[in-house]
């Protein structure tokens, strides 16, 4: 049996997904931007995907623009803070995808903005009060944290970081790529001025995503070229993608209670079975609480001589799940998520579970059963 535990890193695409994208690869063809009836044909159906999107949010459609995905969107929202909005500091998490470590790092080495990272409870959530502390200043700052941490599944308490930053003159981006389709977010209640999503965490296609802009906030290109997406994103549209992207955050909200009831059923089976299996393990930044993003577990695993190798037996077991972040795998060095929190310990390995809709019970305890198997293989260090 093979079961993928992985969701994190992306999700399968929905069969109905595919159903939807399939006239668009055959028969609809045009490009949104011709002006004959091939091409209304196309452009409708963006604008049609667009206005779905954001009755889910509860925005205008005007505030979405379609990317690539997740880390599009995150390197956008950054240079446009920095290069059109005037901001001159940017302040994120040690703890931030790497879509936003890097971009801040590159805009200060290249636009001489300062570059900070914000202090964090030993929870490892923003602590507010600093950052207000900090925003005092007066500086024009973007302030950049996910909400929902793709490794340890760490749950930011967006609303208040939004307002401590919008009391402040601050700008406020917030990738959402692990919780958009997981969560309801009505975008126009929250202090929120750019937010990331990306259609393959919802069981949508990989190559779209989105940009949410707050009404009102005016940003140029980010590509040059045409005039698409209202002059914010040149080139032809994704037109495959943002179709079967559309259909897949229905698909996520239609059912959201049933799905995240599910999720969470799935992944305390899983907190279980760990806990009798292997003594002394421990879950990362209270992956195995209730206010923990439901869709992660990451495990932090006792010292065992198989441990440098658990990944890859779990994977020969049939098992796919992760040591972290799909963008950081192949790297000998410990997860700089982890590493920040304190939870790297030499000796100790930590593995990262991740679910979805389609996670079963069977998927799990073939899991567990391929976690004993492992550890009752070898002696114990």
């Amino acid at each position: 049996m093979n079961v993928y535990l992985d969701n994190a890193a992306t999700t399968p695409m929905l069969p109905e997904v595919v159903d939807v994208m399939v006239p668009y690869m055959r028969d609809h063809f045009g490009n949104p931007s011709s002006t004959h009836q091939f091409g209304r044909k196309t452009k409708t159906a963006i604008e049609q995907a667009r206005r779905r999107i954001a009755q889910h949010l509860n925005v205008q459609p005007r505030t979405i623009c379609f990317t690539s995905g997740g880390t599009e969107a995150d390197n956008m929202a950054l240079h446009s803070a920095v290069e059109q909005l005037g901001c001159r500091r940017i302040l994120t998490c040690a703890t931030e995808h790497s879509a936003v470590l890097k971009t801040a790092e590159h805009l200060g080495r290249r636009e001489g903005v300062t570059f900070g990272l914000l202090k964090l409870d030993e929870f490892g959530k923003v602590d507010v009060s600093e950052l207000a502390s900090v925003l005092s200043d007066g500086v024009p700052t973007m302030v950049s944290v996910m909400h929902g941490n793709n490794e340890v599944g760490i749950l930011q308490d967006i609303a208040s970081i939004g307002a401590c930053c919008r009391q402040n003159g601050a700008l406020f981006h917030t990738d959402t790529v692990q919780t958009m389709g997981h969560y309801r977010m009505d975008l126009s209640q929250l202090p929120i001025d750019f937010a990331a999503c990306s259609a393959h965490k919802l069981h949508g296609p990989k190559g779209a995503g989105f940009l949410y802009v707050r009404d009102g906030l005016r940003i140029g290109a980010h590509i040059i070229g045409g005039s698409q997406e209202r002059a914010m994103r040149g080139g032809t549209e994704n037109l495959l993608g943002i179709i079967g992207f559309a259909e897949a955050f229905d698909l996520a909200m239609a059912d959201l209670d049933a799905h995240a009831s599910h999720i969470r059923g799935i992944k305390a089976e899983m907190v279980e079975g760990l806990r009798d299996a292997v003594p002394g393990v421990r879950f990362n930044g209270g992956s195995d609480g209730e206010d923990s993003l439901y869709t992660v577990l990451s495990v932090n695993f006792p010292k065992h001589e198989k441990n440098g190798m658990m990944l890859f037996l779990l994977d020969l077991d049939g098992v796919a799940c992760s040591g972290g972040s799909a963008c950081s795998s192949g790297s000998t060095q410990p997860s700089h998520v982890l590493s920040a929190l304190g939870f790297h310990e030499e000796g100790r390995t930590s593995i990262r579970f991740s679910f979805s809709r389609l996670t079963t019970s069977a998927c799990i305890q073939h899991a567990l059963k391929a976690v004993a198997r492992i550890r009752a293989a070898a002696v114990l260090v």
